[in-house]
């Protein structure tokens, strides 16, 4: 039985319960038949935690309790994507699309102060947007396979950064301690917040996300202390050998 705190291996097709229209899936194929393909996505199962808000609440919600396989589950839209609301249609003036040479219309898709709208009406000077989710006010329906729930740290961390859309190099779990190598080094207020979330969920002791280049330096460092070691080995050997000689 799946719990909060789970980690499931997923495929999923969404669909607006009113119109049956598509609107989001993993599967590349249903992807090509309901016409949202894109080239900028990956199309395969997807990792998630159950009850970390990595799939919407009644989707999440639902999930607790079952067991792997198929479902068809039904997500009220105040589970989903929110109601609309009222207060999120706001009056724009004209003068502010044409000085940036926008000539709104219907159904453009805007952006006012790094909040994104879709133009609702268009007249007299005055432009109404919506800013309410595209989705809100909608009943959905979710087809999903939980194909496997996974245990593995390495492959749970792994679908957290990718989750996180974090860039990464390599990861290396030995007793309970992974170390994450990136490109480059991470705000240290970033990485603790990562490091904490990490271990918290894949449950490890440690966290610690190291620079291509401190791993280098690292392995440079240890291959000196290494033929350091070997040299102090070869020089106790040879002088017991001598005071044995010499005895």
């Amino acid at each position: 039985m799946l719990r909060k705190g789970d980690f499931i291996e997923l495929d999923y097709t969404a669909r607006i319960k009113e119109d049956k229209v598509v609107f989001d899936t993993t599967i590349e194929q249903v992807a090509r038949d309901a016409n949202i393909h894109t080239t900028k996505f990956k199309y395969k199962p997807v990792i998630i935690c159950i009850g970390e808000k990595h799939l919407i609440k009644g989707l999440d919600d639902a999930l607790i309790g079952k067991k792997p396989g198929k479902y068809t589950i039904e997500v009220k839209a105040e589970n989903a994507f929110g109601k609309k609301t009222p207060q999120l249609l706001k009056l724009i003036p004209l003068s502010l699309f044409t000085k940036d040479n926008i000539k709104p219309f219907v159904g453009l898709e805007v952006n006012v102060d790094g909040l994104l709208g879709v133009v609702r009406s268009a007249s007299s000077g005055r432009v109404i947007v919506d800013f309410n989710h595209p989705l809100a006010g909608h009943d959905l329906i979710y087809d999903v396979e939980v194909k496997r729930i996974i245990t593995d740290p390495l492959e749970k961390t792994r679908a957290l950064l990718e989750l996180m859309n974090l860039k990464f190099e390599d990861i290396d779990i030995t007793d309970n301690t992974v170390v994450i190598t990136t490109n480059t080094k991470l705000p240290e207020s970033a990485a603790k917040d990562l490091s904490d979330n990490i271990k918290k969920l894949v449950k490890l002791r440690s966290v610690e996300f190291k620079t291509e280049e401190e791993v280098k330096k690292e392995l440079k460092k240890e291959v000196k202390e290494d033929k350091e070691e070997k040299k102090a080995k070869e020089k106790r050997k040879k002088g017991r050998k001598k005071s044995e000689e010499e005895k």
